[in-house]
């Protein structure tokens, strides 16, 4: 037995070197390629035979699903459209002499959509609470739920926006760190940072109902809701879409402009079929496309941070609200003392 096992193990390795001869050296022909791609373009496709070795056919692959065959060496057209913004991972399988070999690379899909520079102007200036490390920031009828962060001091609470009055709240556990929160079906959805944990409450009591662990082991930041399902960021440039029920991933866009993916989306809002999604460290919300996740607008509110009382513990800017009945945002930062009702313009 241990002859025969041998015996097989040698043949196996004559057939590997066989498939893939070292003396042998293909590699998908880089000198027509762009670093970048849109989803309208393709990708020029053919083969660097360095030793004019005969090329029986060449069967192309994009992100391990076959496009097609080329004859011999000829050039193949890979298109894009439909595929997900970020690197495609692009496979040539070199048919050779009865052997085969295999070459390599990749290319990056970026947004084709020009990116619109949003303004605004300030409705409303009112209190917010400096003890508040804004994560999460949602109306629920006439009432603003608000999550918190930091660990020992992470809450849940129920406000009155006009005059910062808090009507309840519910601490979290000292060793979870509260991040994101939606209102959907009457349910407060809320993420934990670190924690791989969710929980929901009865948005009308602030009851915790149910606990949740997340589907895979990423960070949770950013939560918001269309009418169907969950969108969840997790400090990539990464939106998962979620089933409500069962919290299992549903599908997932990466955040792209132009040029660049977009990474640190944090707090998200749903507003007319768009996410609108603050970029952790910046004076920025980008206006996505749920859909593809291409950004199609951007609101500078740098100037806000000049109209608010500076404390040493004055954090970033998060924390997106939409009241539907104004048609207004309400924005604010994490430990800061006010909060602003704008109205957003091209």
């Amino acid at each position: 037995m241990k002859k025969y096992n041998l015996l097989a193990f040698i043949l196996l390795a004559a057939v590997v070197t066989s498939c893939n001869d070292a003396n042998i050296s293909f590699n998908i022909d880089a000198t027509p390629l762009k670093g970048q791609y849109q989803s309208q373009e393709s990708v020029p496709l053919t083969i660097e035979n360095a030793k004019n070795t005969a090329i029986d056919s060449v069967v192309y692959y994009l992100n391990d699903k076959k496009l097609g065959t080329a004859k011999g060496n000829e050039k193949f057209e890979a298109p894009l459209k439909d595929q997900k913004f970020g690197y495609q991972n692009i496979k040539a399988l070199v048919y050779h002499e009865g052997k085969s070999t295999e070459a390599t690379t990749r290319v990056e899909l970026v947004s084709n959509v020009k990116v619109k520079m949003l303004a605004y102007d300030i409705v409303n200036t009112y209190p917010h609470d400096t003890a508040s490390y804004t994560q999460g920031l949602e109306f629920y009828k006439d009432t603003l739920i608000e999550g918190t962060g930091q660990y020992g001091k992470s809450k849940l609470r129920k406000t009155n926006y006009k005059t910062g009055a808090m009507y309840k709240e519910v601490p979290l556990e000292g060793r979870y760190f509260g991040e994101g929160i939606t209102v959907f079906n009457n349910k407060i959805y809320e993420l934990t940072w670190k924690e791989n944990t969710g929980f929901i409450y009865d948005a009308g009591n602030l009851k915790k109902v149910k606990e949740f662990q997340y589907a895979k082991p990423i960070q949770g930041w950013g939560l918001t809701h269309d009418d169907i399902n969950l969108y969840q960021s997790d400090g990539t440039e990464k939106i998962y879409k979620l089933d409500p029920e069962t919290l299992k991933e549903v599908d997932y866009v990466n955040v792209y402009t132009e040029n660049n993916k977009v990474k640190s989306v944090n707090e998200l809002e749903w507003v007319d079929g768009k996410i609108y999604g603050n970029i952790y460290q910046t004076d920025a919300i980008a206006v996505i496309d749920p859909s593809t996740g291409a950004v199609e607008g951007v609101l500078n509110l740098a100037d806000l941070k000049n109209k608010i009382t500076k404390y040493p513990d004055t954090d970033v800017l998060n924390g997106i609200a939409y009241n539907a009945k104004t048609k207004t945002f309400f924005i604010t930062g994490k430990k800061w003392d006010k909060m602003f009702e704008i109205r957003i313009k091209e």
